[in-house]
Protein backbone atom coordinates (compact mmCIF):
# COMPACT_ATOMS: atom_id res chain seq x y z
CA UNK A 1 0.00 0.00 0.00
CA UNK A 2 1.29 3.44 -0.85
CA UNK A 3 2.26 6.36 1.49
CA UNK A 4 -0.65 8.75 2.25
CA UNK A 5 0.66 12.47 0.93
CA UNK A 6 -0.31 14.79 4.05
CA UNK A 7 -1.73 18.04 3.16
CA UNK A 8 -1.31 20.98 5.77
CA UNK A 9 -3.17 24.26 5.61
CA UNK A 10 -1.41 27.19 3.99
CA UNK A 11 2.79 27.25 5.26
CA UNK A 12 2.09 25.70 9.25
CA UNK A 13 3.70 22.62 7.98
CA UNK A 14 5.74 21.33 11.09
CA UNK A 15 9.01 22.62 12.08
CA UNK A 16 12.08 20.05 11.17
CA UNK A 17 12.73 20.41 14.73
CA UNK A 18 9.48 18.73 15.64
CA UNK A 19 8.09 21.74 17.99
CA UNK A 20 5.84 20.54 20.55
CA UNK A 21 3.35 22.96 20.83
CA UNK A 22 -0.63 21.81 18.74
CA UNK A 23 -0.19 20.37 15.08
CA UNK A 24 -1.69 22.26 12.62
CA UNK A 25 -4.71 20.14 10.82
CA UNK A 26 -3.77 17.85 8.52
CA UNK A 27 -5.45 15.98 5.27
CA UNK A 28 -4.71 13.24 3.28
CA UNK A 29 -4.37 14.28 -0.64
CA UNK A 30 -7.42 12.17 -2.39
CA UNK A 31 -7.51 12.14 -5.30
CA UNK A 32 -11.36 11.91 -5.91
CA UNK A 33 -11.64 15.00 -3.52
CA UNK A 34 -9.33 16.90 -6.09
CA UNK A 35 -11.77 15.12 -9.44
CA UNK A 36 -14.69 16.84 -7.92
CA UNK A 37 -13.26 19.71 -7.64
CA UNK A 38 -11.82 19.81 -11.07
CA UNK A 39 -15.67 19.12 -12.16
CA UNK A 40 -17.43 20.98 -10.30
CA UNK A 41 -15.22 24.07 -10.15
CA UNK A 42 -13.44 24.61 -13.28
CA UNK A 43 -15.67 22.43 -15.44
CA UNK A 44 -13.58 19.81 -16.61
CA UNK A 45 -15.00 16.40 -17.84
CA UNK A 46 -14.73 13.63 -15.48
CA UNK A 47 -11.97 11.71 -17.75
CA UNK A 48 -9.99 15.06 -18.06
CA UNK A 49 -10.05 15.67 -13.84
CA UNK A 50 -8.91 12.03 -12.97
CA UNK A 51 -6.11 11.81 -15.38
CA UNK A 52 -5.15 15.60 -14.10
CA UNK A 53 -5.17 14.01 -10.82
CA UNK A 54 -3.85 11.43 -11.52
CA UNK A 55 -0.73 12.59 -12.94
CA UNK A 56 -0.73 15.03 -10.26
CA UNK A 57 -0.42 12.30 -7.24
CA UNK A 58 2.29 10.42 -9.43
CA UNK A 59 4.31 13.78 -9.41
CA UNK A 60 3.64 13.81 -5.82
CA UNK A 61 4.70 10.08 -5.02
CA UNK A 62 8.50 11.04 -4.07
CA UNK A 63 7.37 13.64 -0.97
CA UNK A 64 5.44 12.85 2.14
CA UNK A 65 3.91 16.32 3.03
CA UNK A 66 3.03 19.63 0.74
CA UNK A 67 0.85 23.13 2.28
CA UNK A 68 -2.42 23.59 0.67
CA UNK A 69 -1.19 26.56 -1.14
CA UNK A 70 1.28 24.74 -2.99
CA UNK A 71 -0.78 21.64 -3.96
CA UNK A 72 -2.90 24.64 -5.32
CA UNK A 73 -0.18 26.12 -7.29
CA UNK A 74 0.68 22.73 -8.61
CA UNK A 75 -2.90 22.24 -9.93
CA UNK A 76 -3.09 25.70 -11.10
CA UNK A 77 0.25 24.90 -12.89
CA UNK A 78 -1.09 22.12 -14.72
CA UNK A 79 -4.45 23.72 -15.71
CA UNK A 80 -3.23 26.63 -17.54
CA UNK A 81 -0.52 24.31 -19.60
CA UNK A 82 -3.22 22.11 -20.53
CA UNK A 83 -6.38 24.49 -20.91
CA UNK A 84 -4.87 27.88 -20.71
CA UNK A 85 -4.80 31.12 -18.20
CA UNK A 86 -8.45 31.95 -17.42
CA UNK A 87 -9.18 28.00 -16.39
CA UNK A 88 -6.01 28.26 -14.03
CA UNK A 89 -7.40 30.82 -12.33
CA UNK A 90 -10.64 30.07 -11.90
CA UNK A 91 -9.12 27.19 -9.91
CA UNK A 92 -6.57 29.08 -8.21
CA UNK A 93 -8.95 32.33 -7.19
CA UNK A 94 -11.92 31.03 -5.70
CA UNK A 95 -13.28 34.56 -5.98
CA UNK A 96 -13.13 34.78 -9.11
CA UNK A 97 -14.81 31.64 -10.14
CA UNK A 98 -18.56 32.33 -11.95
CA UNK A 99 -21.41 32.19 -10.06
CA UNK A 100 -22.81 28.62 -9.19
CA UNK A 101 -26.41 28.47 -11.10
CA UNK A 102 -28.93 26.54 -9.29
CA UNK A 103 -31.65 24.41 -11.01
CA UNK A 104 -35.08 23.77 -9.98
CA UNK A 105 -37.28 20.68 -11.05
CA UNK A 106 -40.66 19.98 -11.65
CA UNK A 107 -40.73 19.55 -7.64
CA UNK A 108 -39.28 22.54 -6.54
CA UNK A 109 -35.93 21.03 -5.45
CA UNK A 110 -33.00 22.86 -6.06
CA UNK A 111 -29.36 21.44 -6.77
CA UNK A 112 -26.42 23.30 -8.66
CA UNK A 113 -25.82 22.61 -12.63
CA UNK A 114 -23.15 20.87 -13.34
CA UNK A 115 -21.43 20.60 -16.35
CA UNK A 116 -20.10 17.60 -16.24
CA UNK A 117 -23.42 15.91 -16.05
CA UNK A 118 -24.85 18.21 -18.47
CA UNK A 119 -22.40 17.35 -21.45
CA UNK A 120 -22.69 13.43 -20.52
CA UNK A 121 -26.02 14.30 -21.04
CA UNK A 122 -25.73 15.34 -24.52
CA UNK A 123 -23.08 12.90 -25.41
CA UNK A 124 -26.00 10.37 -24.46
CA UNK A 125 -27.94 11.59 -27.45
CA UNK A 126 -25.17 10.82 -29.63
CA UNK A 127 -22.57 13.46 -29.79
CA UNK A 128 -18.46 13.42 -29.48
CA UNK A 129 -17.19 14.94 -26.15
CA UNK A 130 -16.17 17.66 -28.34
CA UNK A 131 -20.15 18.72 -29.97
CA UNK A 132 -21.55 18.25 -26.16
CA UNK A 133 -18.41 20.60 -24.41
CA UNK A 134 -19.32 23.46 -26.92
CA UNK A 135 -23.00 23.55 -26.31
CA UNK A 136 -22.37 22.59 -22.67
CA UNK A 137 -20.31 25.67 -22.90
CA UNK A 138 -22.08 28.10 -24.96
CA UNK A 139 -25.40 27.41 -22.68
CA UNK A 140 -23.33 28.21 -19.19
CA UNK A 141 -22.24 31.48 -20.97
CA UNK A 142 -25.27 32.74 -21.26
CA UNK A 143 -26.57 31.90 -18.09
CA UNK A 144 -23.53 33.83 -16.81
CA UNK A 145 -23.81 36.56 -19.39
CA UNK A 146 -27.52 37.06 -18.57
CA UNK A 147 -26.67 36.95 -14.37
CA UNK A 148 -28.58 33.84 -14.08
CA UNK A 149 -28.45 32.49 -10.63
CA UNK A 150 -31.26 29.95 -10.36
CA UNK A 151 -33.15 28.64 -13.38
CA UNK A 152 -36.00 26.31 -14.08
CA UNK A 153 -35.37 23.23 -15.65
CA UNK A 154 -37.93 23.26 -18.22
CA UNK A 155 -35.78 26.32 -19.91
CA UNK A 156 -32.81 24.95 -19.22
CA UNK A 157 -33.43 22.08 -21.76
CA UNK A 158 -35.71 24.31 -23.94
CA UNK A 159 -32.74 26.09 -24.14
CA UNK A 160 -30.41 23.13 -24.98
CA UNK A 161 -32.94 22.03 -27.25
CA UNK A 162 -32.53 25.04 -29.15
CA UNK A 163 -28.75 25.03 -29.25
CA UNK A 164 -28.92 21.48 -30.54
CA UNK A 165 -31.33 22.44 -33.55
CA UNK A 166 -29.00 25.45 -34.46
CA UNK A 167 -25.98 23.74 -34.27
CA UNK A 168 -26.66 20.04 -35.43
CA UNK A 169 -30.09 19.80 -36.36
CA UNK A 170 -33.55 18.63 -36.00
CA UNK A 171 -32.56 14.72 -35.52
CA UNK A 172 -30.19 15.40 -32.53
CA UNK A 173 -32.53 17.39 -30.64
CA UNK A 174 -35.32 14.92 -31.32
CA UNK A 175 -32.50 12.33 -29.40
CA UNK A 176 -31.98 15.11 -26.79
CA UNK A 177 -36.10 15.54 -26.35
CA UNK A 178 -35.99 12.08 -26.12
CA UNK A 179 -33.60 11.67 -23.66
CA UNK A 180 -35.25 14.56 -21.36
CA UNK A 181 -38.81 12.33 -21.87
CA UNK A 182 -37.05 9.01 -20.50
CA UNK A 183 -35.33 10.81 -17.35
CA UNK A 184 -38.41 12.64 -16.34
CA UNK A 185 -40.30 9.17 -16.95
CA UNK A 186 -39.46 7.58 -13.48
CA UNK A 187 -38.80 4.48 -15.74
CA UNK A 188 -36.64 2.04 -14.77
CA UNK A 189 -33.54 1.08 -17.63
CA UNK A 190 -32.24 -2.61 -17.75
CA UNK A 191 -29.54 -2.91 -19.77
CA UNK A 192 -28.09 -6.80 -20.62
CA UNK A 193 -24.30 -6.10 -22.31
CA UNK A 194 -23.36 -9.78 -23.96
CA UNK A 195 -20.50 -11.16 -25.31
CA UNK A 196 -17.98 -13.80 -25.52
CA UNK A 197 -14.75 -13.88 -23.69
CA UNK A 198 -12.77 -11.10 -24.57
CA UNK A 199 -14.94 -8.62 -26.17
CA UNK A 200 -15.01 -5.88 -23.03
CA UNK A 201 -18.08 -6.37 -21.80
CA UNK A 202 -17.18 -5.00 -18.08
CA UNK A 203 -15.00 -1.83 -19.66
CA UNK A 204 -18.71 -1.46 -21.78
CA UNK A 205 -20.86 -1.63 -18.89
CA UNK A 206 -18.44 0.83 -16.21
CA UNK A 207 -18.35 3.50 -18.83
CA UNK A 208 -22.04 3.40 -19.97
CA UNK A 209 -23.14 3.21 -16.13
CA UNK A 210 -20.92 6.50 -15.81
CA UNK A 211 -22.76 8.10 -18.76
CA UNK A 212 -26.03 7.16 -18.02
CA UNK A 213 -25.99 7.61 -13.49
CA UNK A 214 -26.91 3.91 -12.79
CA UNK A 215 -25.37 2.28 -9.84
CA UNK A 216 -26.60 -1.04 -9.56
CA UNK A 217 -24.87 -3.27 -12.25
CA UNK A 218 -23.57 -6.78 -11.60
CA UNK A 219 -21.49 -9.38 -13.82
CA UNK A 220 -22.31 -12.80 -14.18
CA UNK A 221 -18.95 -14.54 -13.39
CA UNK A 222 -19.55 -13.08 -9.88
CA UNK A 223 -22.85 -14.81 -9.96
CA UNK A 224 -21.01 -17.77 -10.74
CA UNK A 225 -18.87 -17.45 -8.12
CA UNK A 226 -21.57 -16.52 -5.27
CA UNK A 227 -23.23 -20.25 -6.73
CA UNK A 228 -20.16 -21.93 -6.84
CA UNK A 229 -20.65 -21.46 -3.14
CA UNK A 230 -23.74 -22.83 -3.03
CA UNK A 231 -23.22 -25.59 -5.46
CA UNK A 232 -20.60 -28.25 -4.92
CA UNK A 233 -18.65 -29.46 -7.94
CA UNK A 234 -20.08 -32.95 -7.55
CA UNK A 235 -23.60 -31.82 -8.12
CA UNK A 236 -23.38 -29.30 -10.98
CA UNK A 237 -19.70 -29.15 -12.42
CA UNK A 238 -20.50 -27.37 -15.83
CA UNK A 239 -20.30 -24.32 -13.27
CA UNK A 240 -16.62 -25.17 -11.65
CA UNK A 241 -14.99 -24.66 -14.97
CA UNK A 242 -14.21 -21.77 -17.77
CA UNK A 243 -17.04 -21.64 -20.10
CA UNK A 244 -15.09 -22.62 -23.19
CA UNK A 245 -14.26 -25.53 -21.23
CA UNK A 246 -17.73 -26.92 -19.92
CA UNK A 247 -17.98 -29.78 -22.38
CA UNK A 248 -14.93 -31.60 -20.85
CA UNK A 249 -17.38 -32.53 -17.99
CA UNK A 250 -20.46 -32.97 -19.97
CA UNK A 251 -21.48 -36.72 -19.59
CA UNK A 252 -21.83 -36.81 -23.27
CA UNK A 253 -18.38 -35.48 -24.03
CA UNK A 254 -16.54 -37.77 -21.54
CA UNK A 255 -14.35 -39.65 -23.47
CA UNK A 256 -13.55 -36.82 -26.60
CA UNK A 257 -10.65 -35.40 -26.58
CA UNK A 258 -10.84 -32.66 -29.31
CA UNK A 259 -13.93 -29.84 -28.65
CA UNK A 260 -15.85 -29.97 -31.82
CA UNK A 261 -18.32 -27.25 -31.99
CA UNK A 262 -21.31 -28.86 -30.82
CA UNK A 263 -19.40 -29.95 -27.65
CA UNK A 264 -18.43 -25.99 -27.09
CA UNK A 265 -22.09 -24.88 -27.47
CA UNK A 266 -23.72 -27.65 -25.43
CA UNK A 267 -21.04 -26.50 -22.61
CA UNK A 268 -21.52 -23.18 -22.62
CA UNK A 269 -25.42 -23.48 -22.56
CA UNK A 270 -25.07 -26.42 -19.78
CA UNK A 271 -23.30 -23.47 -17.94
CA UNK A 272 -25.69 -20.38 -18.71
CA UNK A 273 -28.41 -22.67 -17.80
CA UNK A 274 -27.66 -22.44 -14.06
CA UNK A 275 -26.20 -19.29 -14.04
CA UNK A 276 -29.20 -17.54 -15.41
CA UNK A 277 -31.14 -18.31 -12.23
CA UNK A 278 -28.91 -16.10 -10.88
CA UNK A 279 -29.90 -13.76 -13.62
CA UNK A 280 -33.04 -13.87 -13.35
CA UNK A 281 -33.14 -13.48 -9.70
CA UNK A 282 -31.08 -10.34 -9.53
CA UNK A 283 -33.19 -9.28 -12.58
CA UNK A 284 -36.62 -9.60 -11.12
CA UNK A 285 -35.26 -7.61 -8.10
CA UNK A 286 -34.46 -4.92 -10.27
CA UNK A 287 -37.64 -4.60 -12.06
CA UNK A 288 -39.53 -5.18 -8.48
CA UNK A 289 -37.57 -1.88 -7.52
CA UNK A 290 -38.00 -0.42 -10.40
CA UNK A 291 -34.35 0.92 -10.53
CA UNK A 292 -32.52 0.84 -13.41
CA UNK A 293 -29.43 -2.03 -13.63
CA UNK A 294 -26.61 -2.99 -15.81
CA UNK A 295 -26.08 -6.54 -16.07
CA UNK A 296 -23.29 -7.93 -18.09
CA UNK A 297 -21.50 -11.05 -18.69
CA UNK A 298 -20.74 -14.26 -21.31
CA UNK A 299 -23.77 -16.18 -19.64
CA UNK A 300 -26.76 -14.25 -20.45
CA UNK A 301 -27.83 -16.01 -23.37
CA UNK A 302 -30.26 -13.89 -25.97
CA UNK A 303 -32.96 -15.30 -25.20
CA UNK A 304 -33.06 -14.15 -21.17
CA UNK A 305 -35.36 -11.19 -22.08
CA UNK A 306 -38.04 -13.53 -22.59
CA UNK A 307 -37.59 -14.98 -19.66
CA UNK A 308 -38.58 -12.16 -17.41
CA UNK A 309 -42.11 -10.55 -16.35
CA UNK A 310 -43.37 -8.99 -18.98
CA UNK A 311 -45.83 -6.67 -16.91
CA UNK A 312 -43.14 -3.98 -15.83
CA UNK A 313 -42.96 -0.96 -17.54
CA UNK A 314 -39.07 -1.31 -17.47
CA UNK A 315 -37.10 -0.28 -20.64
CA UNK A 316 -35.11 -3.62 -21.56
CA UNK A 317 -31.94 -2.99 -23.93
CA UNK A 318 -30.12 -6.05 -24.65
CA UNK A 319 -26.76 -5.66 -26.67
CA UNK A 320 -24.09 -8.15 -27.99
CA UNK A 321 -20.65 -7.14 -27.80
CA UNK A 322 -17.78 -8.77 -30.41
CA UNK A 323 -14.71 -8.83 -31.89
CA UNK A 324 -14.78 -9.53 -35.69
CA UNK A 325 -10.89 -9.89 -36.28
CA UNK A 326 -8.95 -12.87 -34.14
CA UNK A 327 -5.64 -10.94 -34.43
CA UNK A 328 -7.30 -8.76 -32.49
CA UNK A 329 -9.23 -11.06 -29.71
CA UNK A 330 -5.55 -12.13 -29.03
CA UNK A 331 -4.08 -9.12 -28.47
CA UNK A 332 -6.84 -8.55 -26.09
CA UNK A 333 -5.96 -11.41 -23.96
CA UNK A 334 -2.70 -10.71 -23.99
CA UNK A 335 -3.04 -7.46 -22.74
CA UNK A 336 -5.50 -8.68 -20.01
CA UNK A 337 -2.88 -10.94 -18.70
CA UNK A 338 -0.50 -7.90 -18.77
CA UNK A 339 -3.03 -5.98 -16.79
CA UNK A 340 -4.27 -8.49 -14.66
CA UNK A 341 -1.85 -11.64 -14.01
CA UNK A 342 -4.22 -13.77 -12.06
CA UNK A 343 -6.08 -13.65 -15.56
CA UNK A 344 -3.21 -15.64 -17.39
CA UNK A 345 -2.83 -15.13 -21.09
CA UNK A 346 -1.98 -18.01 -21.52
CA UNK A 347 -5.23 -19.78 -20.73
CA UNK A 348 -7.09 -17.62 -23.18
CA UNK A 349 -4.68 -18.14 -25.94
CA UNK A 350 -4.11 -22.21 -25.08
CA UNK A 351 -8.22 -22.03 -26.02
CA UNK A 352 -8.70 -19.16 -28.67
CA UNK A 353 -10.46 -21.91 -31.53
CA UNK A 354 -12.91 -22.51 -28.79
CA UNK A 355 -13.39 -19.26 -27.03
CA UNK A 356 -13.76 -18.16 -31.40
CA UNK A 357 -16.47 -20.78 -31.96
CA UNK A 358 -18.37 -19.49 -28.51
CA UNK A 359 -18.62 -15.80 -29.83
CA UNK A 360 -19.80 -17.34 -33.29
CA UNK A 361 -22.42 -19.06 -32.00
CA UNK A 362 -23.26 -15.97 -29.86
CA UNK A 363 -23.67 -13.82 -32.83
CA UNK A 364 -25.71 -16.25 -34.58
CA UNK A 365 -27.68 -16.31 -31.41
CA UNK A 366 -28.26 -12.38 -30.85
CA UNK A 367 -29.46 -12.36 -34.62
CA UNK A 368 -32.10 -15.19 -34.27
CA UNK A 369 -32.97 -13.26 -31.49
CA UNK A 370 -32.44 -9.81 -32.70
CA UNK A 371 -30.16 -8.21 -30.19
CA UNK A 372 -28.26 -5.28 -31.49
CA UNK A 373 -24.75 -6.34 -32.30
CA UNK A 374 -21.88 -3.95 -32.01
CA UNK A 375 -18.55 -4.35 -32.74
CA UNK A 376 -15.61 -3.20 -30.34
CA UNK A 377 -12.98 -1.68 -32.49
CA UNK A 378 -12.15 1.33 -30.61
CA UNK A 379 -13.21 2.01 -27.33
CA UNK A 380 -15.03 5.60 -27.84
CA UNK A 381 -16.68 4.44 -31.33
CA UNK A 382 -17.95 1.71 -29.43
CA UNK A 383 -19.30 3.62 -26.34
CA UNK A 384 -20.80 6.07 -29.01
CA UNK A 385 -22.39 2.84 -30.38
CA UNK A 386 -23.76 1.54 -27.93
CA UNK A 387 -25.16 4.66 -26.66
CA UNK A 388 -26.91 5.14 -29.73
CA UNK A 389 -28.71 1.74 -29.70
CA UNK A 390 -30.10 2.93 -25.78
CA UNK A 391 -31.22 6.32 -27.57
CA UNK A 392 -32.79 4.99 -30.57
CA UNK A 393 -34.86 2.35 -28.53
CA UNK A 394 -35.87 5.45 -25.70
CA UNK A 395 -37.01 7.18 -29.56
CA UNK A 396 -39.45 3.84 -30.32
CA UNK A 397 -40.58 3.60 -26.47
CA UNK A 398 -40.88 7.92 -26.25
CA UNK A 399 -42.14 8.03 -30.23
CA UNK A 400 -45.69 9.95 -29.74
CA UNK A 401 -43.60 13.50 -29.16
CA UNK A 402 -40.37 13.64 -27.76
CA UNK A 403 -39.66 16.46 -25.41
CA UNK A 404 -43.54 17.11 -24.76
CA UNK A 405 -42.66 17.21 -21.20
CA UNK A 406 -40.36 20.96 -21.52
CA UNK A 407 -41.61 22.06 -24.58
CA UNK A 408 -45.11 21.72 -24.80
CA UNK A 409 -44.31 25.13 -22.78
CA UNK A 410 -44.52 28.35 -23.91
CA UNK A 411 -41.19 29.11 -25.83
CA UNK A 412 -39.20 31.67 -24.88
Amino acid sequence: MGKTLVIYPAEQRPSAQGAKSQSPPQLPFLREILTRSLQEDVGLAFDDAYRLATTLRQELEPIAEITSSALQAKVAAHLEQEYGKETAQRYQYPARRQTIVQVRDGKGRVSPFSRGRHRHYLESCGLTLEQASTVTAKLYEQLRREGVTTVDSNHLARLTHRYLQEDFGDAVAHRYGTWVDFLRSDRPLILLIMGATGSGKSTVATEVAIRLGIVRTQSTDMLREVMRMMLPQRVVPALHTSTFKAWEVLPAYGRQRTASDQAITDGYLAQADVVSLGCEAVLNRALRERVSFILEGIHIHPSLVEKLPQTSDAIMIPIMLAVLKPADLQERFTARGEQAPDRRAERYQEHFNAIWQLQTFLLGEAEHWKVPIISNDEPETTLRQTMTVIIDTLTRVFSSYPGKSFLAVSSD
